[in-house]
């Protein structure tokens, strides 16, 4: 699509270029003339996202996720919402994030917003004299911040931007209407500012949207697991303690270290027992109470608790908070029976007047954490910190008055919707009620919440989903002024046990006004279940309705699998189900802690996509993102566009692999001409990286799998230097395709060539009879060997001979000593030298054990890890960290591309093989698209020693079909289109 040209010019407001965590709107009220065609177009971007009303009806949502210098603009046709001769509205609510995170850039506030119409001149008909008006976002627009947000919400996690924390009473919900006036009493309402025209920085090129709008469909919850009588801590508060060590840290989102305190005063009217609290984990245990050292910790990892025998008056506290951060919320949380409140002295000990009522002392260190440079050690000898320790009031600390100021209080909320939910101090359950399956039901009957105490206790109930879900969560009650309703999303639970979304902020809370009322949140969330907690109700609650608006890519389930074994079918299905609540505006790694795009993860992804989807512009779309980053580093970071630096060399190797899987997947050229140049760059900046001995030896996040194998982020790594092998073999088709000159070609085959020999030379273990896994940078050659390291080998043909032979052994029957696969992710590879070795019985007994478990524990959809392994995981009771995550979903492919047997034998599918592999399955159908359109239909059965096999396919395409060895074939071959 060629450029447009705009008349309309980027608009903020307010005081702040790029304010934190701001929700503001924007109105244009216009007159349309009764000459108005039907066809209208409305284009929009915003940064850092946008909900778009058109006469009160919600248009859209957006922008996708862009570089800084690249801004997508959304078009809508909105002729069918406009009123001719009438009065209209536009009205925009922009979220503006104000900090960088793995999926944004920070900016600045912006909206840009055009509507574009046509009206027939006097006279003449639309086709002979056609008008185009404009109405553009300029400082004519009027702009309010958000009454009813507040800024001070927590971050939802380092990955993402801010949960939401909204008061009804502040603001009027018709504002999108066209009756609304902007200058009722005690408007805040002003005009708009002009930033500038389209190119103006940041945002320097404009360009259309590269793909189709993501669904919004309601769906409602399928039961409700229990109601609870609850209490929440006297006290509980989120810090951005990151922000407020390192201000400037929200101009990038990587890990970053301090050496510092919190503290602040307790002060209790009367003594008693005061429980301290840390819902999310602490950041080091050394926390004293009036010089005393907290020690008889308690409580489920990562939780901490610690209960203390106070005397009424003033108690300080003392809080070491030293610590690698990464962003998100540091929760802390006090409990008494009896009354207590905190407040914060100056630095000079006199009382500090308003904000919050913590102290930070320090920063007396700080460091940015980039893995793919030098790293900065932490001094934690600082004199003054050292001094600090165990200090028993701020007395003693008046000679450090300097390192002493306040916590800011943008960077605090005592607003915990999380804290609340982990640490409940009171849970009394109760029997569910049938009338408050009223509440899930679409029906006009409420379900009624019941009051506990007269409003003094909370109630709490929890909703499954059924299924895994992805989008925004809305609802309708009836409530007295002040009601307050928390919302908090999280992915499992069985029996007791509610596995807490430690790291994730998955909540909302909502401040009723009086009367009946609807709420959707527009913070996108995932989850499977919700816990909603009634608090502070003056009268019981009217729930009329809660559901979930799911959002995901825009695909029909075009591809299909079904067995003999119900097993199987199952877990076809779960992968499917993983892989669509994974395609937003791009592949993301998961729909709740992260929803981020991760390069290495999107190569699996999309294999899986071509065999239960077939979309292609999503695939087109991550692929081009990728480069974007070089700026931040030739090597390619791995998620983007992202403000972390961060470099998974195996990542970019997979990027550049999937590169070429959709040239041959779609026969597109063209895009192999455009995308050779990146792929080659990059490539060749990694060569720059091989040590004296040809292996690849460079610092870098040098991973493959969670569990416990020997890759350290500095030295030779085996398996990256297996796969950079892989990427310069395949890199060297892609070069042909893209009209490469031979020379270049050769160069490259060569690389490949020569790495293969270095590995072969230096990494083979003769003793062992296996690669070993990595050789440290001091030179010490790993003890540990791994299924990963061997499969790899296998996979990428550096293992040859004799060799190949051994470790083709190892792929049926590991070792015991070695390290065993930890994660789906690497199952795919696992499964991808089984399927070479032609061993589809294994395959399908690992998926069978593997993917078993899961459907055992009631998954819907895919883990993120198997349960073997507790890395990266809170605690050991928890059987994976993510309960939805796309790098896992390898059965949707090796259940259609193996077992149904259905395989590209040409570039863009113009010849297909046909080849079932039956294993112990009686029987098996399904469908896979064809990136052309359409889609190859095949169904087969085992008859004695006889296959029938079926397959309707288009005409174009040729079709060829083998069986087993030793097996009679029948076949059927027909026409689809």
């Amino acid at each position: 699509m060629n450029a447009r040209s705009w008349t309309a010019q980027w608009i903020w407001g307010g005081t702040e270029e790029s304010p934190r965590n701001e929700w503001r709107c924007f109105r244009k009220a216009f007159e349309l003339p009764e000459e108005i065609l039907e066809e209208a177009w409305l284009h929009i971007a915003a940064d850092s996202r946008y909900v778009l009303y058109v006469n009160g009806a919600q248009v859209g949502r957006g922008p996708v996720r862009s570089w800084k210098e690249e801004q997508f603009y959304d078009s809508y046709e909105v002729g069918h919402l406009l009123q001719a001769g009438e009065s209209n509205v536009i009205a925009v609510h922009v979220l503006h994030f104000g900090v960088t995170n793995f999926y944004y850039i920070r900016g600045r506030g912006g909206l840009l917003a055009e509507l574009e119409y046509g009206v027939k001149s006097a006279g003449g008909t639309a086709a002979e004299s056609n008008l185009m008006m404009r109405v553009g976002s300029d400082d004519t627009w009027a702009t309010s911040r958000l009454q009813a947000q507040n800024p001070n919400s927590p971050r939802m996690s380092c990955q993402q931007g801010f949960a939401d924390i909204y008061d009804a009473r502040q603001w009027d919900e018709r504002w999108v209407t066209v009756k609304y006036r902007e200058d009722g009493p005690g408007s805040t309402w002003e005009p708009s500012q002009v930033i500038g025209p389209p190119g103006v920085d940041p945002w320097k090129r404009i360009v259309p949207r590269d793909i189709p709008f993501l669904t919004e469909e309601k769906i409602y919850p399928s039961r409700l697991m229990s109601l609870r009588r609850v209490q929440a801590p006297a006290w509980s508060a989120v810090l951005d303690l990151r922000a407020a060590m390192m201000p400037d840290s929200v101009f990038h989102a990587n890990p970053v270290s301090f050496v510092g305190y919190l503290a602040g005063e307790l002060v209790l009217k009367e003594g008693g027992q005061v429980t301290f609290g840390f819902p999310a984990g602490w950041r080091t245990e050394n926390m004293w109470v009036d010089g005393r050292l907290c020690s008889d910790w308690y409580g489920e990892s990562p939780e901490r608790y610690c209960t203390l025998e106070l005397t009424a008056g003033e108690h300080f506290v003392l809080i070491d908070v030293t610590s690698w951060d990464h962003g998100g919320g540091f929760h802390l949380a006090a409990h008494a029976e009896v009354s207590l409140e905190w407040r914060s002295p100056a630095g000079d000990g006199t009382q500090q007047l308003g904000g919050p009522p913590l102290a930070i002392i320090g920063p007396f260190d700080t460091t940015v954490h980039i893995d793919h440079q030098e790293p900065q050690p932490m001094k934690l000898d600082h004199p003054e910190y050292l001094k600090a320790a165990g200090a028993a009031n701020f007395k003693e600390l008046q000679d450090l008055a300097g390192w002493i100021r306040p916590l800011p209080a943008s960077l605090y909320s005592e607003e915990d919707v999380f804290g609340a939910n982990v640490w409940t101090v009171e849970a009394e359950p109760y029997s569910i009620p049938s009338q408050l399956e009223h509440a899930i039901l679409p029906i006009p009957e409420p379900g009624v919440l019941p009051l506990f105490d007269h409003g003094a206790s909370d109630c709490e109930i929890v909703v499954d989903v059924g299924r895994e879900t992805s989008g925004f969560i809305g609802f309708e009650v009836e409530a007295e002024a002040g009601t307050v309703i928390d919302v908090y999303g999280f992915e499992y639970m069985r029996d007791d046990y509610r596995q807490h979304t430690y790291g994730l902020d998955n909540t909302m809370r909502y401040v009723c006004r009086q009367g009946r009322q609807r709420y959707l949140s527009p913070v996108r969330r995932g989850f499977r279940y919700m816990v909603l907690t009634v608090r502070k109700a003056a009268a019981p609650v009217k729930l009329q309705e809660l559901y979930v608006n799911q959002s995901t890519y825009p695909v029909t389930n075009t591809g299909a699998f079904q067995c003999s074994d119900p097993l199987l079918n199952e877990i076809w299905n779960i992968s499917r189900h993983t892989t669509r609540l994974c395609m937003e505006d791009t592949f993301v790694d998961c729909p709740s802690y992260e929803q981020v795009f991760w390069v290495g993860d999107s190569r699996n992804e999309a294999l899986v996509n071509y065999y239960v989807f077939g979309s292609l512009d999503i695939v087109k779309r991550c692929l081009n993102l990728v480069p974007g980053s070089k700026d931040m580093s030739p090597l390619y970071i791995d998620q983007v566009p992202s403000g972390w630096s961060s470099v998974i060399p195996n990542w970019t190797f997979f990027w550049s692999i999937a590169c070429l899987e959709y040239v041959e997947h779609t026969n597109d050229k063209d895009f192999a001409v455009k995308i050779w140049p990146a792929v080659r760059y990059t490539l060749e900046h990694y060569l720059q990286k091989l040590n004296g001995d040809g292996l690849l030896d460079m610092r870098g996040w040098n991973l493959l799998d969670w569990a416990p194998i020997d890759q350290p982020n500095e030295g030779i790594v085996t398996h990256q230097n297996l796969l950079l092998v892989l990427a310069l073999n395949k890199a060297t088709e892609l070069a042909r395709i893209a009209g490469e000159d031979t020379e270049a070609i050769e160069r490259m085959l060569r690389a490949g060539e020569n790495l293969s020999l270095a590995i072969n030379a230096h990494l083979w273990e003769e003793r062992q009879q296996a690669y070993l896994d990595c050789i440290h940078a001091d030179g010490r050659r790993s003890d540990i060997f791994s299924m990963q390291t061997q499969v790899l080998a296998y996979l990428t043909a550096v293992a040859s001979g004799e060799r190949k032979e051994i470790i083709g052994e190892y792929l049926l029957k590991p070792k015991a000593t070695f390290v065993q696969i930890g994660s789906p992710f690497m199952s795919f590879f696992y499964y991808e030298a089984l399927v070479d070795a032609g061993r589809y019985d294994q395959m399908l007994n690992d998926i069978r054990h593997n993917y078993g478990q899961m459907v055992r524990y009631d998954a819907t959809t895919c883990w993120e890890m198997y349960p073997n392994f507790s890395e990266n995981r809170a605690n050991p009771d928890q059987l994976t960290r993510s309960h939805c995550h796309a790098w896992s979903a390898a059965p949707g492919y090796f259940l259609g591309q193996g077992i149904l047997g259905v395989k590209r034998a040409d570039p863009g599918w113009t010849r297909v093989l046909i080849e079932p592999q039956p294993c112990d399955l009686a029987w098996a159908r399904g469908s896979v698209p064809l990136p052309q359109g359409g889609r190859i239909d095949v169904s087969w059965s085992v008859d004695g020693d006889t296959m029938n096999v079926r397959v309707a396919a288009p005409s174009s395409i040729e079709v060829e079909v083998q069986v087993p060895d030793g097996m009679r074939e029948q076949v059927t071959l027909v026409g689809n289109g």
